[in-house]
């Protein structure tokens, strides 16, 4: 069993290791100002044996970065370990992560129609349920269109574990991920929980343990805790996500588990995780599928001795929410940059709008266009691509006042081209990918109030080659 002690490493800058696989054939390090490689332990956990960190692209604001992922926050445990559930052993593919108490639970699920049985279960339970004591996540089968039978694996799960936690079934959420219409390997998964359970621990190993189980392609885990004082208290919001393929808006496969010691409404609650998934998760794509299984379950534990937050528009749930959208923007831009096959991630910002909506739609359109993701894998700064996809993506607006940059090479001013440096706008694009850096895409339409952003990656002949090997 791991111990019960919460680990407190020093932190350091470092550059981490090439890997043999051409997605990360560069380093880390990059020049852009938002690409900050800051949070490698100086304690050497056993889960960097399987795949690294991830960067953590965290916003600029009031916050702290601190170490435990989904165990910094207060009343919270979490252990992986390797239940035989992955094709190939012994990278651990089961996380559990549990709250001392009961926790204020929220969801957002895909929209995608052949949703998978751990979806439906989940959706079902927060529908009857406000609290939920623990989440149960698998790698290697996606229990997607597993009809009857797949969904009746979810609910002997979910019972087996209430049973050996004490807890009622509806306190129980499970998320899966893996080879969609291929059940969960239940008697492997039953046989593993009671030494699960065992490994629970508040601790930053078993926290990153965690955040490796549930990861499937990705080539790093995605993990991240911040602090902030809200109103006088120290409250803290952690989390940790999988994705690197099947990532497309509406949550587009992506699977997390965000926590809190925060003290809040439920409604409240469940108001703003809609509104800072729509602002991270939402806004991010890789090759414009949306997944079966994608899945964001969100738990306040109460404990940090904060005053109740019972108000969508108080000083201090416009705090908390600033806070909550940093968390999953630096998940869900950990996810775009490590994009299967990707060389970079690519972030699309759009201002001029008449609202935050319209220039978000704008912006996904260029991020999801996959002429413009091979132009930036060619190092070709074909402008063109990124004003046509704007153009397509159903938000009218002044083509004559259309303005695009790469980097900060001007493309385009009042709807009419520009002369610029083609080989400098190149030599962007491929030191950003040189690097696994950043391709900043800057959009203007109007003079209007709206920004949005959104995130996504280059396309390469690798996505190709992953994707055409996945099952063999």
């Amino acid at each position: 069993m791991l111990s019960q002690c919460v680990v407190y490493p020093q932190f350091v800058s470092v550059k981490l290791p090439r890997f043999n696989s051409s997605k990360l054939s560069g380093s880390f390090a990059s020049t852009k100002r938002d690409f900050r490689v800051f949070a490698m332990s100086s304690v050497v956990s056993e889960t960097s044996n399987y795949i690294a960190a991830a960067p953590i692209f965290l916003p600029e604001g009031p916050w702290k970065q601190i170490p435990g992922g989904v165990t910094a926050a207060e009343g919270f445990n979490a252990a992986g370990m390797y239940g035989g559930l992955r094709a190939l052993g012994p990278k651990p593919d089961l996380a559990l992560v549990t709250c001392d108490v009961d926790a204020v639970a929220a969801g957002t699920f895909t929209k995608n129609v052949v949703a998978a049985a751990p979806v439906v279960y989940c959706k079902r339970t927060l529908e009857k349920s406000k609290t939920a004591r623990a989440v149960l996540i698998n790698a290697g089968q996606a229990n997607a269109a597993t009809g009857d039978a797949g969904y009746q694996d979810v609910i002997d799960c979910s019972n087996a574990l209430a049973k050996l936690l004490q807890v009622r079934p509806d306190e129980i959420l499970i998320e899966s991920t893996g080879v969609i219409g291929q059940r969960i390997k239940k008697e492997p998964l039953l046989n593993s929980l009671p030494k699960l359970i065992s490994l629970l621990s508040p601790s930053v190993e078993a926290a990153d343990t965690a955040a490796v189980a549930i990861t499937t392609t990705d080539l790093v885990s995605k993990s991240v805790a911040v602090e902030l004082e809200i109103g006088g208290t120290r409250i803290r919001i952690g989390g940790m996500a999988k994705g690197s393929g099947m990532i497309h808006p509406n949550m587009g496969t992506l699977l997390g588990v965000i926590t809190t010691d925060a003290l809040i409404d439920t409604d409240v609650w469940r108001k703003m995780v809609q509104i800072a998934v729509n602002r991270s998760f939402n806004q991010i794509t890789v090759d414009g599928d949306t997944s079966t299984n994608d899945t964001i379950i969100a738990l306040a534990s109460g404990l940090s001795g904060s005053n109740m937050i019972s108000a969508l528009q108080s000083s201090e749930a416009t705090q908390l929410q600033m806070c909550l959208d940093a968390v999953m923007q630096g998940l869900a831009k950990s996810i775009a940059w490590d994009g299967e096959g990707a060389t970079c991630l690519v972030e699309v910002t759009v201002t001029g709008a008449g609202g935050e909506a319209e220039a978000a739609k704008i912006a996904r359109s260029v991020a999801s266009s996959s002429l413009t993701k091979a132009a930036i894998y060619g190092r070709d700064p074909n402008w063109g691509r990124i004003a046509c996809a704007a153009g397509y993506a159903g938000i009218p607006f002044d083509s004559n006042a259309l303005r695009i940059a790469l980097g900060d090479i001007l493309l385009m001013e009042g709807g009419q081209p520009l002369p610029f440096d083609r080989s400098a706008a190149s030599n962007y694009l491929k030191e950003a990918g040189d690097a696994h850096g950043t391709v900043k895409i800057q959009i203007s339409i109007g003079d209007g109030p709206g920004a949005g952003t959104a995130w996504g990656c280059d396309l390469s002949y690798d996505y190709v080659k992953i994707n055409a090997e996945y099952t063999t």
